[in-house]
C-alpha cells in the first residue's frame, strides 16, 4: 500500500518549528525527484581482507541519498523545494522524513510503503580518506509518480532536478512531464548507465563529473581542455548547457559557444546551490561559482546532509549578500 506523507503525519510540535526563510530574496521553485537513503558511515583504519575481522572506530547513521541531499541543498539556499521520493514505513524512513522536514522541504509527495525497507548505504571510510560505498535501493525502486500531481508541481517549478538512483521509467515520465509543463530539467546522470538518445534534448542543464563526462561523451576527460571538448559533444546531442566537475582541477561550464573554467567544486551541495542560482535567473558561470563556494564549506565535514551550508554562510564567503537577478 502506498500512502503519500502529508504534514499531518508529523508531530504537531515539529510543525510549529518549521524553519522560516532567513533571506529577503525572490524564492526559486524547484522540484526534486530522487532517492532517499539512510547512510551508515563506518570509520576504520582499513577495510578487512577476505575472511578477516577488523575493529572500527565509529559508526554514525546520517540522512542521505542523492534526491534527499540535493533537496536539502536547494532548501538551505532559500529555494521552495518539493520532493518526490519513497521510503519504507520504518525507523530509517521516519528519520529521513524528519530531517527533510527540518530543512524545510515539502514532503507531500514522499511516499511511505508498507512491507519494504527504506533505502540504505553502507559507507566505509578508511584512515587515509578512501571510501567504499554499497547501496541497498530498498523503497527507492518502487517510487511511483501520479501523473496529475507531477504535472501540477512541474507547472509551478522553475526547474526539476533529477539523478539516476530511481528507475528509468520514472525518469522518462518526469522528462516527458517537464516538457509538457514547460519546466526546465537539471540532470545529474549518476550512477552511469546508458541513456536513451531521445532524453538528451529534454535536458536543459547537464551536470557530470569527469568519469560521467568520459562515459557519456566516449572520450578521455582528465583536464579542463578535455572536459570542454566532452561538453561540446554532449551539447551536440541536444543538451542546452553542460557543467563538468573535475575535483581538484575545478569545473568547466559550457553554454553555446561560451566556455568558462572555475576552481574546485562538486557534490550534492554544489548541485543544489547551482540549480537554485539558475532558478533565480543567474547565468551558468555565476551559478557554477556559487555552487563551488557552497561545496567548499562542506570540506572535512561528516555526512552529506549535515555538511550542507545555509545560504547566509555562502553569502558570507562571497563577501556580502548578493541579490538574485530573477528572470520572469
Amino acid at each position: 500500500m502506498v500512502a503519500p506523507l502529508s504534514s499531518s503525519a508529523l508531530p504537531r510540535k515539529l510543525l510549529s518549528a518549521q524553519p522560516e526563510p532567513d533571506h529577503p530574496h525572490s524564492v526559486a521553485r524547484i522540484a526534486v525527484v530522487g532517492s532517499l537513503h539512510m547512510d551508515a558511515v563506518l570509520h576504520l583504519e582499513r577495510v578487512p581482507r577476505a575472511g578477516e575481522t577488523v575493529m572500527a572506530h565509529s559508526l554514525r547513521y546520517l540522512p542521505g541519498g542523492k534526491g534527499g541531499n540535493q533537496a536539502v541543498a536547494c532548501a538551505r539556499h532559500g529555494a521552495q523545494v518539493t520532493l518526490f521520493g519513497c521510503v519504507g514505513r520504518d525507523h530509517h524512513g521516519n528519520s529521513l522524513r524528519l530531517a527533510l522536514h527540518d530543512a524545510g522541504v515539502d514532503m507531500d509527495h514522499v511516499q511511505v510503503l508498507d512491507g519494504v525497507s527504506t533505502g540504505a548505504a553502507m559507507v566505509l571510510v578508511e584512515g587515509n580518506g578512501q571510501n567504499r560505498i554499497c547501496v541497498v535501493p530498498g523503497a527507492n525502486v518502487l517510487l511511483e509518480l501520479p501523473d496529475e500531481a507531477l504535472l501540477n508541481v512541474l507547472a509551478q517549478a522553475d526547474f526539476v532536478l533529477l539523478q539516476r538512483e530511481t528507475s528509468d521509467s520514472v525518469l522518462e515520465q518526469v522528462l516527458e512531464a517537464a516538457r509538457s509543463a514547460g519546466c526546465r530539467v537539471v540532470f545529474n546522470p549518476s550512477p552511469v548507465r546508458e541513456l536513451p538518445e531521445a532524453w538528451w534534448p529534454l535536458v536543459h542543464t547537464l551536470v557530470v563529473n569527469e568519469v560521467e563526462a568520459a562515459a557519456y561523451s566516449d572520450q578521455v576527460v582528465d583536464s579542463p581542455a578535455t572536459a570542454a571538448d566532452a561538453a561540446q559533444r554532449l551539447l551536440a546531442r541536444g543538451v542546452s548547457q553542460v557543467v563538468v566537475t573535475l575535483g581538484a582541477q575545478g569545473a568547466v561550464a559550457v553554454c553555446g559557444g561560451r566556455v568558462s573554467t572555475h576552481p574546485a567544486g562538486a557534490g550534492d551541495s554544489f548541485l543544489g546551490a547551482l540549480v537554485t542560482r539558475l532558478a533565480e535567473g543567474h547565468a551558468l558561470g555565476d551559478a557554477v561559482q556559487w555552487g563551488i563556494r557552497a561545496a567548499s564549506l562542506c570540506m572535512g565535514q561528516v555526512g552529506a546532509q549535515p555538511s550542507i551550508p545555509q545560504r547566509a554562510q555562502v553569502e558570507a564567503l562571497a563577501g556580502g549578500v548578493a541579490s538574485p537577478l530573477h528572470v520572469q
